[in-house]
């Protein structure tokens, strides 16, 4: 025999050899009683033999059905397994990664194409969102918090700490000859909606704090840190945010000033996940980057 039976055929035939009844099969399996037995003779003409004996009490297998049910059952399982196993490859490869806008943005991003290169094998999902997710109910693998790392559920890593110091354009820099912080006083200041990390920037350093409350807001750091990038003005950024525009140039630091940030970024996961290969290799990579940005972004002794 040449010509293989259909697999919609042999599941139609293994349903209806367990229940003994074409009106009860063509329920199980959504079809039509006409198509169940359409699909039955379809068999039985492949193979050349009579499969189901039908009398008026009732259906029943011939002893040739008998013989083949078994081998159907077999295909039939092999296959199921089969594809359970590809689905079950294809979850392990998708990766599901949390993190805020303003770190997606500013820090991630841009990055991805390295790690796509090096780990092609996983499947990465970014998901961004301003708020803490619930991993299990969100279907999140692995998240980057901005925090003080206390999630005692969770497995955590610090990512890096992080600095304040205010940046600018070059040509902003230059235009406005600006030194140290007093020279903020007559510079545009760029802020995001927490207005007083400048107030409290600048008492920290001694300077005038009347200009602190002067100056656009805008809604993500990352938006206020893009406005310095066009020569809007000056930014206090935080140096996760910053190391890709100054290490490319398009920001500087006109002056060295900083203040540590009370909180850092941290790689969180489910206890239980915290060894599958796809986020121990996420991780690794995540921390290889934030190791090459020291130095960047921060003067020499800053990084902790």
């Amino acid at each position: 025999m040449d010509q293989l039976p259909s697999t919609q055929c042999l599941r139609t035939f293994e349903t209806a050899a367990r229940l003994l009844n074409f009106t009860r099969t063509a329920e199980e399996l959504n079809l039509t009683q006409g198509a169940v037995s359409h699909q039955i003779r379809e068999l039985e003409t492949t193979l050349s033999v009579r499969l189901f004996d039908r009398k008026a009490r009732g259906l029943g297998l011939t002893d040739a059905g008998k013989a083949y049910l078994p081998f159907v059952r077999e295909a039939l399982e092999r296959l199921r397994s089969g594809a359970e196993s590809l689905r079950r490859d294809r979850q392990d490869r998708v990766l599901t990664v949390t993190m805020s806008p303003n770190f997606a943005n500013k820090w991630l991003v841009p990055r991805l194409g390295e790690f796509a290169e090096t780990h092609p094998e996983i499947d990465l999902r970014i998901s961004a969102s301003r708020q803490h997710v619930d991993f299990a109910a969100d279907g999140i693998d692995l998240g980057i918090r901005h925090g003080t790392g206390d999630w005692p559920h969770l497995q955590v890593t610090r990512l890096c700490v992080e600095w304040f110091f205010p940046v600018c354009s070059a040509a902003y820099e230059a235009a406005h000859d600006i030194s140290g912080p007093s020279d903020l006083a007559q510079c545009r200041l760029l802020h995001d909606q927490e207005r007083s990390r400048w107030r409290e920037w600048l008492a920290a350093f001694g300077a005038p704090g009347a200009v602190a409350g002067e100056g656009p807001i805008f809604s993500d750091t990352s938006l206020a840190i893009d406005a310095a990038v066009a020569g809007q003005g000056v930014a206090l950024a935080r140096s996760a945010l910053a190391v890709l525009d100054l290490n490319a140039g398009r920001l500087v630091r006109p002056m060295k000033d900083s203040v540590p940030a009370a909180i850092a970024y941290w790689i969180v996961c489910p206890k239980g996940a915290s060894e599958l290969p796809s986020i121990c290799a996420f991780r690794t990579w995540l921390l290889a980057e934030a190791e090459r940005d020291q130095g960047v972004a921060l003067p020499r002794g800053e990084g902790g």
